[in-house]
């Protein structure tokens, strides 16, 4: 696993530590096993960014915090700069790009993702809330709950996101798409 997410099951442990809960407790209060919650702790599994922002919301910090080590400071308004923003590489196929990082007391987590052609089958997560995609370039296939719709740029889709859900890029092409959770 990459040098990127170690640092964040670092803080995510740390996290636990400061607020004196077990794995058990804490995988409890984020509604999945301890088992779950040990790999995502020990950095040798990937760590899904709608945990991290279910455990930020969990323990009262910010998802930023989790991410790059850094607290937010902006409450007006915050820029994010085209191509800025804190890179999140979980793996060789999912990128993602926070973009209201520096706003403190966020309501919604706003990503960029970039997703690469992969022959894996689709991995299905779910999270509570809510969820947006909008398809910035390229094409993808996202199932929910046992639908393959098939997304091409200018799309988008609004859905429950503690449905089953995941998705893939299509033609052999990377795709970019805008992820909101809510």
């Amino acid at each position: 696993m990459n040098t990127h997410i170690k640092q964040i099951a670092e803080r995510l442990r740390g996290l636990r530590e400061a607020v004196n809960l077990t794995i058990n407790e804490a995988a409890f209060k984020c509604g999945i096993s301890p088992e779950e919650y040990e790999n995502f702790e020990s950095g040798h599994s990937d760590i899904p960014m709608s945990f991290l922002c279910e455990v930020a919301d969990v323990f009262g910090v910010e998802t930023t915090s989790l991410i790059s080590g850094e607290e937010p400071h902006a409450t007006g308004f915050f820029i994010t700069r085209k191509g800025t923003g804190i890179g999140i590489e979980r793996n060789k196929a999912y990128k993602y790009r926070s973009l209201a990082h520096g706003f403190r007391n966020a309501k919604a987590q706003p990503f960029e993702v970039t997703v690469e052609p992969s022959n894996r089958p689709i991995t299905l997560n779910t999270h509570p809330g809510q969820e947006f995609n909008m398809v910035l370039e390229g094409s993808m296939q996202l199932q929910i709950s046992g639908n393959d719709l098939i997304l091409h740029e200018g799309d988008c889709i609004y859905f429950d996101s503690s449905r089953p859900h995941g998705m893939k890029a299509l033609n052999g092409e990377s795709v970019r798409f805008l992820a909101l959770i809510i």
